[in-house]
């Protein structure tokens, strides 16, 4: 029924699509980092603590080198895993067992077993680089814009509802999706390799309602 609404134009469509991606938009309240000084390099920390279970795989850990395990948890982006290590997750412990590690440091040791396993990332240099959760608008100014503003080889134009919407028509998770892995001539994550699977959904939500929340 969306997709013949879509084809034939029908408007009806975008006030039920604009219900639907603004429940799905759930704000993530920011994360407070200290203040850091003389941490170690990636490489450093995951010789001194990680390589104890990713060094093998023990206890289902993603072993260093294994380019298929690390492709699913690099989607989660920087923000994301670092989160994951500093509360613990599975069989890890927080901050992977080692209280003394800082956020930056396991943000460098992250970065440096996805970039032995096929990634491409920046290893933080200071703490700043490990902001909390961006909205969608700060994403949108600092990046998105270059495209989305003018609508650069075909993407839809912030503010524009009748273009977002049949990129929409699936679901705001498929559109989600779709960013992470890249579409068309937007390269993966739009560009922002660290950005988290939630920002690039704030994102979303900001250039299809342009920071609007429309009356029901």
């Amino acid at each position: 029924m969306a997709r013949e609404l879509l084809r034939e134009g029908d408007s009806r469509l975008i006030p039920l699509i604009i219900a639907v991606v603004l429940a799905c938009a759930v704000p993530i309240a920011p994360r407070e980092v200290r203040a850091q000084t003389g941490e170690r390099s990636g490489k450093e920390v995951v010789d001194a603590v990680c390589v104890a279970c990713h060094g093998t795989g023990a206890n289902g850990a993603p072993k260093i080198g294994d380019k298929k395990a690390w492709a699913k948890r690099a989607s989660q982006g920087l923000t994301g895993l670092t989160e994951h290590a500093i509360k613990g997750i599975r069989q890890m412990p927080p901050h992977g067992g080692s209280p003394n590690l800082t956020d930056l440091e396991i943000a460098r040791a992250i970065t440096y077993m996805v970039n032995q396993s096929g990634g491409r990332w920046i290893e933080p240099v200071s703490v700043k680089d490990l902001a909390a959760e961006r909205r969608g608008e700060e994403i949108v100014r600092a990046q998105c814009f270059k495209c989305h503003e003018a609508g650069v080889g075909g993407a839809p134009k912030i503010g524009d509802r009748a273009a977002w919407a049949p990129r929409l028509k699936d679901g705001l998770d498929n559109t989600v999706r779709s960013a992470i892995k890249g579409h068309g001539g937007m390269p993966a994550r739009g560009g922002m390799a660290n950005l988290t699977d939630s920002e690039l959904r704030g994102a979303i939500v900001y250039m299809f309602s342009k920071g609007a929340v429309p009356a029901k």
